[in-house]
């Protein structure tokens, strides 16, 4: 049985520095981006998933006021608006996902 030869790394290993990888740059961006800048940014990309999250959030606590004043009806129809608005805001999401893949290609 043959021993293999002696590899010799070109660099040394450093665990305190990322590895080294040809085409790859471990930030996209060159200035760090706070939460309001990044959250202003993701809503003109894709402005449909706050209206659906905002809606998804009235149509759950209007809902559970409905439940808590015994309106068990409107606390039903609420809560199956709210369902709406999560498929609603599921679909935004995948739609903005395909459009900047479309985007990314051209």
């Amino acid at each position: 049985m043959e021993t293999p030869g002696r590899v010799s790394p070109e660099a040394p290993f450093e665990p305190s520095q990322p590895p080294v990888i040809e085409g790859f740059s471990p930030s996209v961006y060159t200035t760090s981006e706070g939460f309001k800048e990044k959250f202003i940014r993701k809503t003109r990309e894709n402005p449909l998933v706050p209206i659906g999250c905002l809606g998804t959030a009235a149509a759950l606590t209007y809902g559970l006021y409905c439940f808590h004043r015994g309106q068990s009806q409107r606390s039903q129809l609420m809560m199956r608006t709210r369902i709406a608005a999560q498929g609603f805001t599921i679909v935004a999401i995948l739609v903005g996902l395909a459009a900047s893949t479309l985007k990314s290609r051209s």
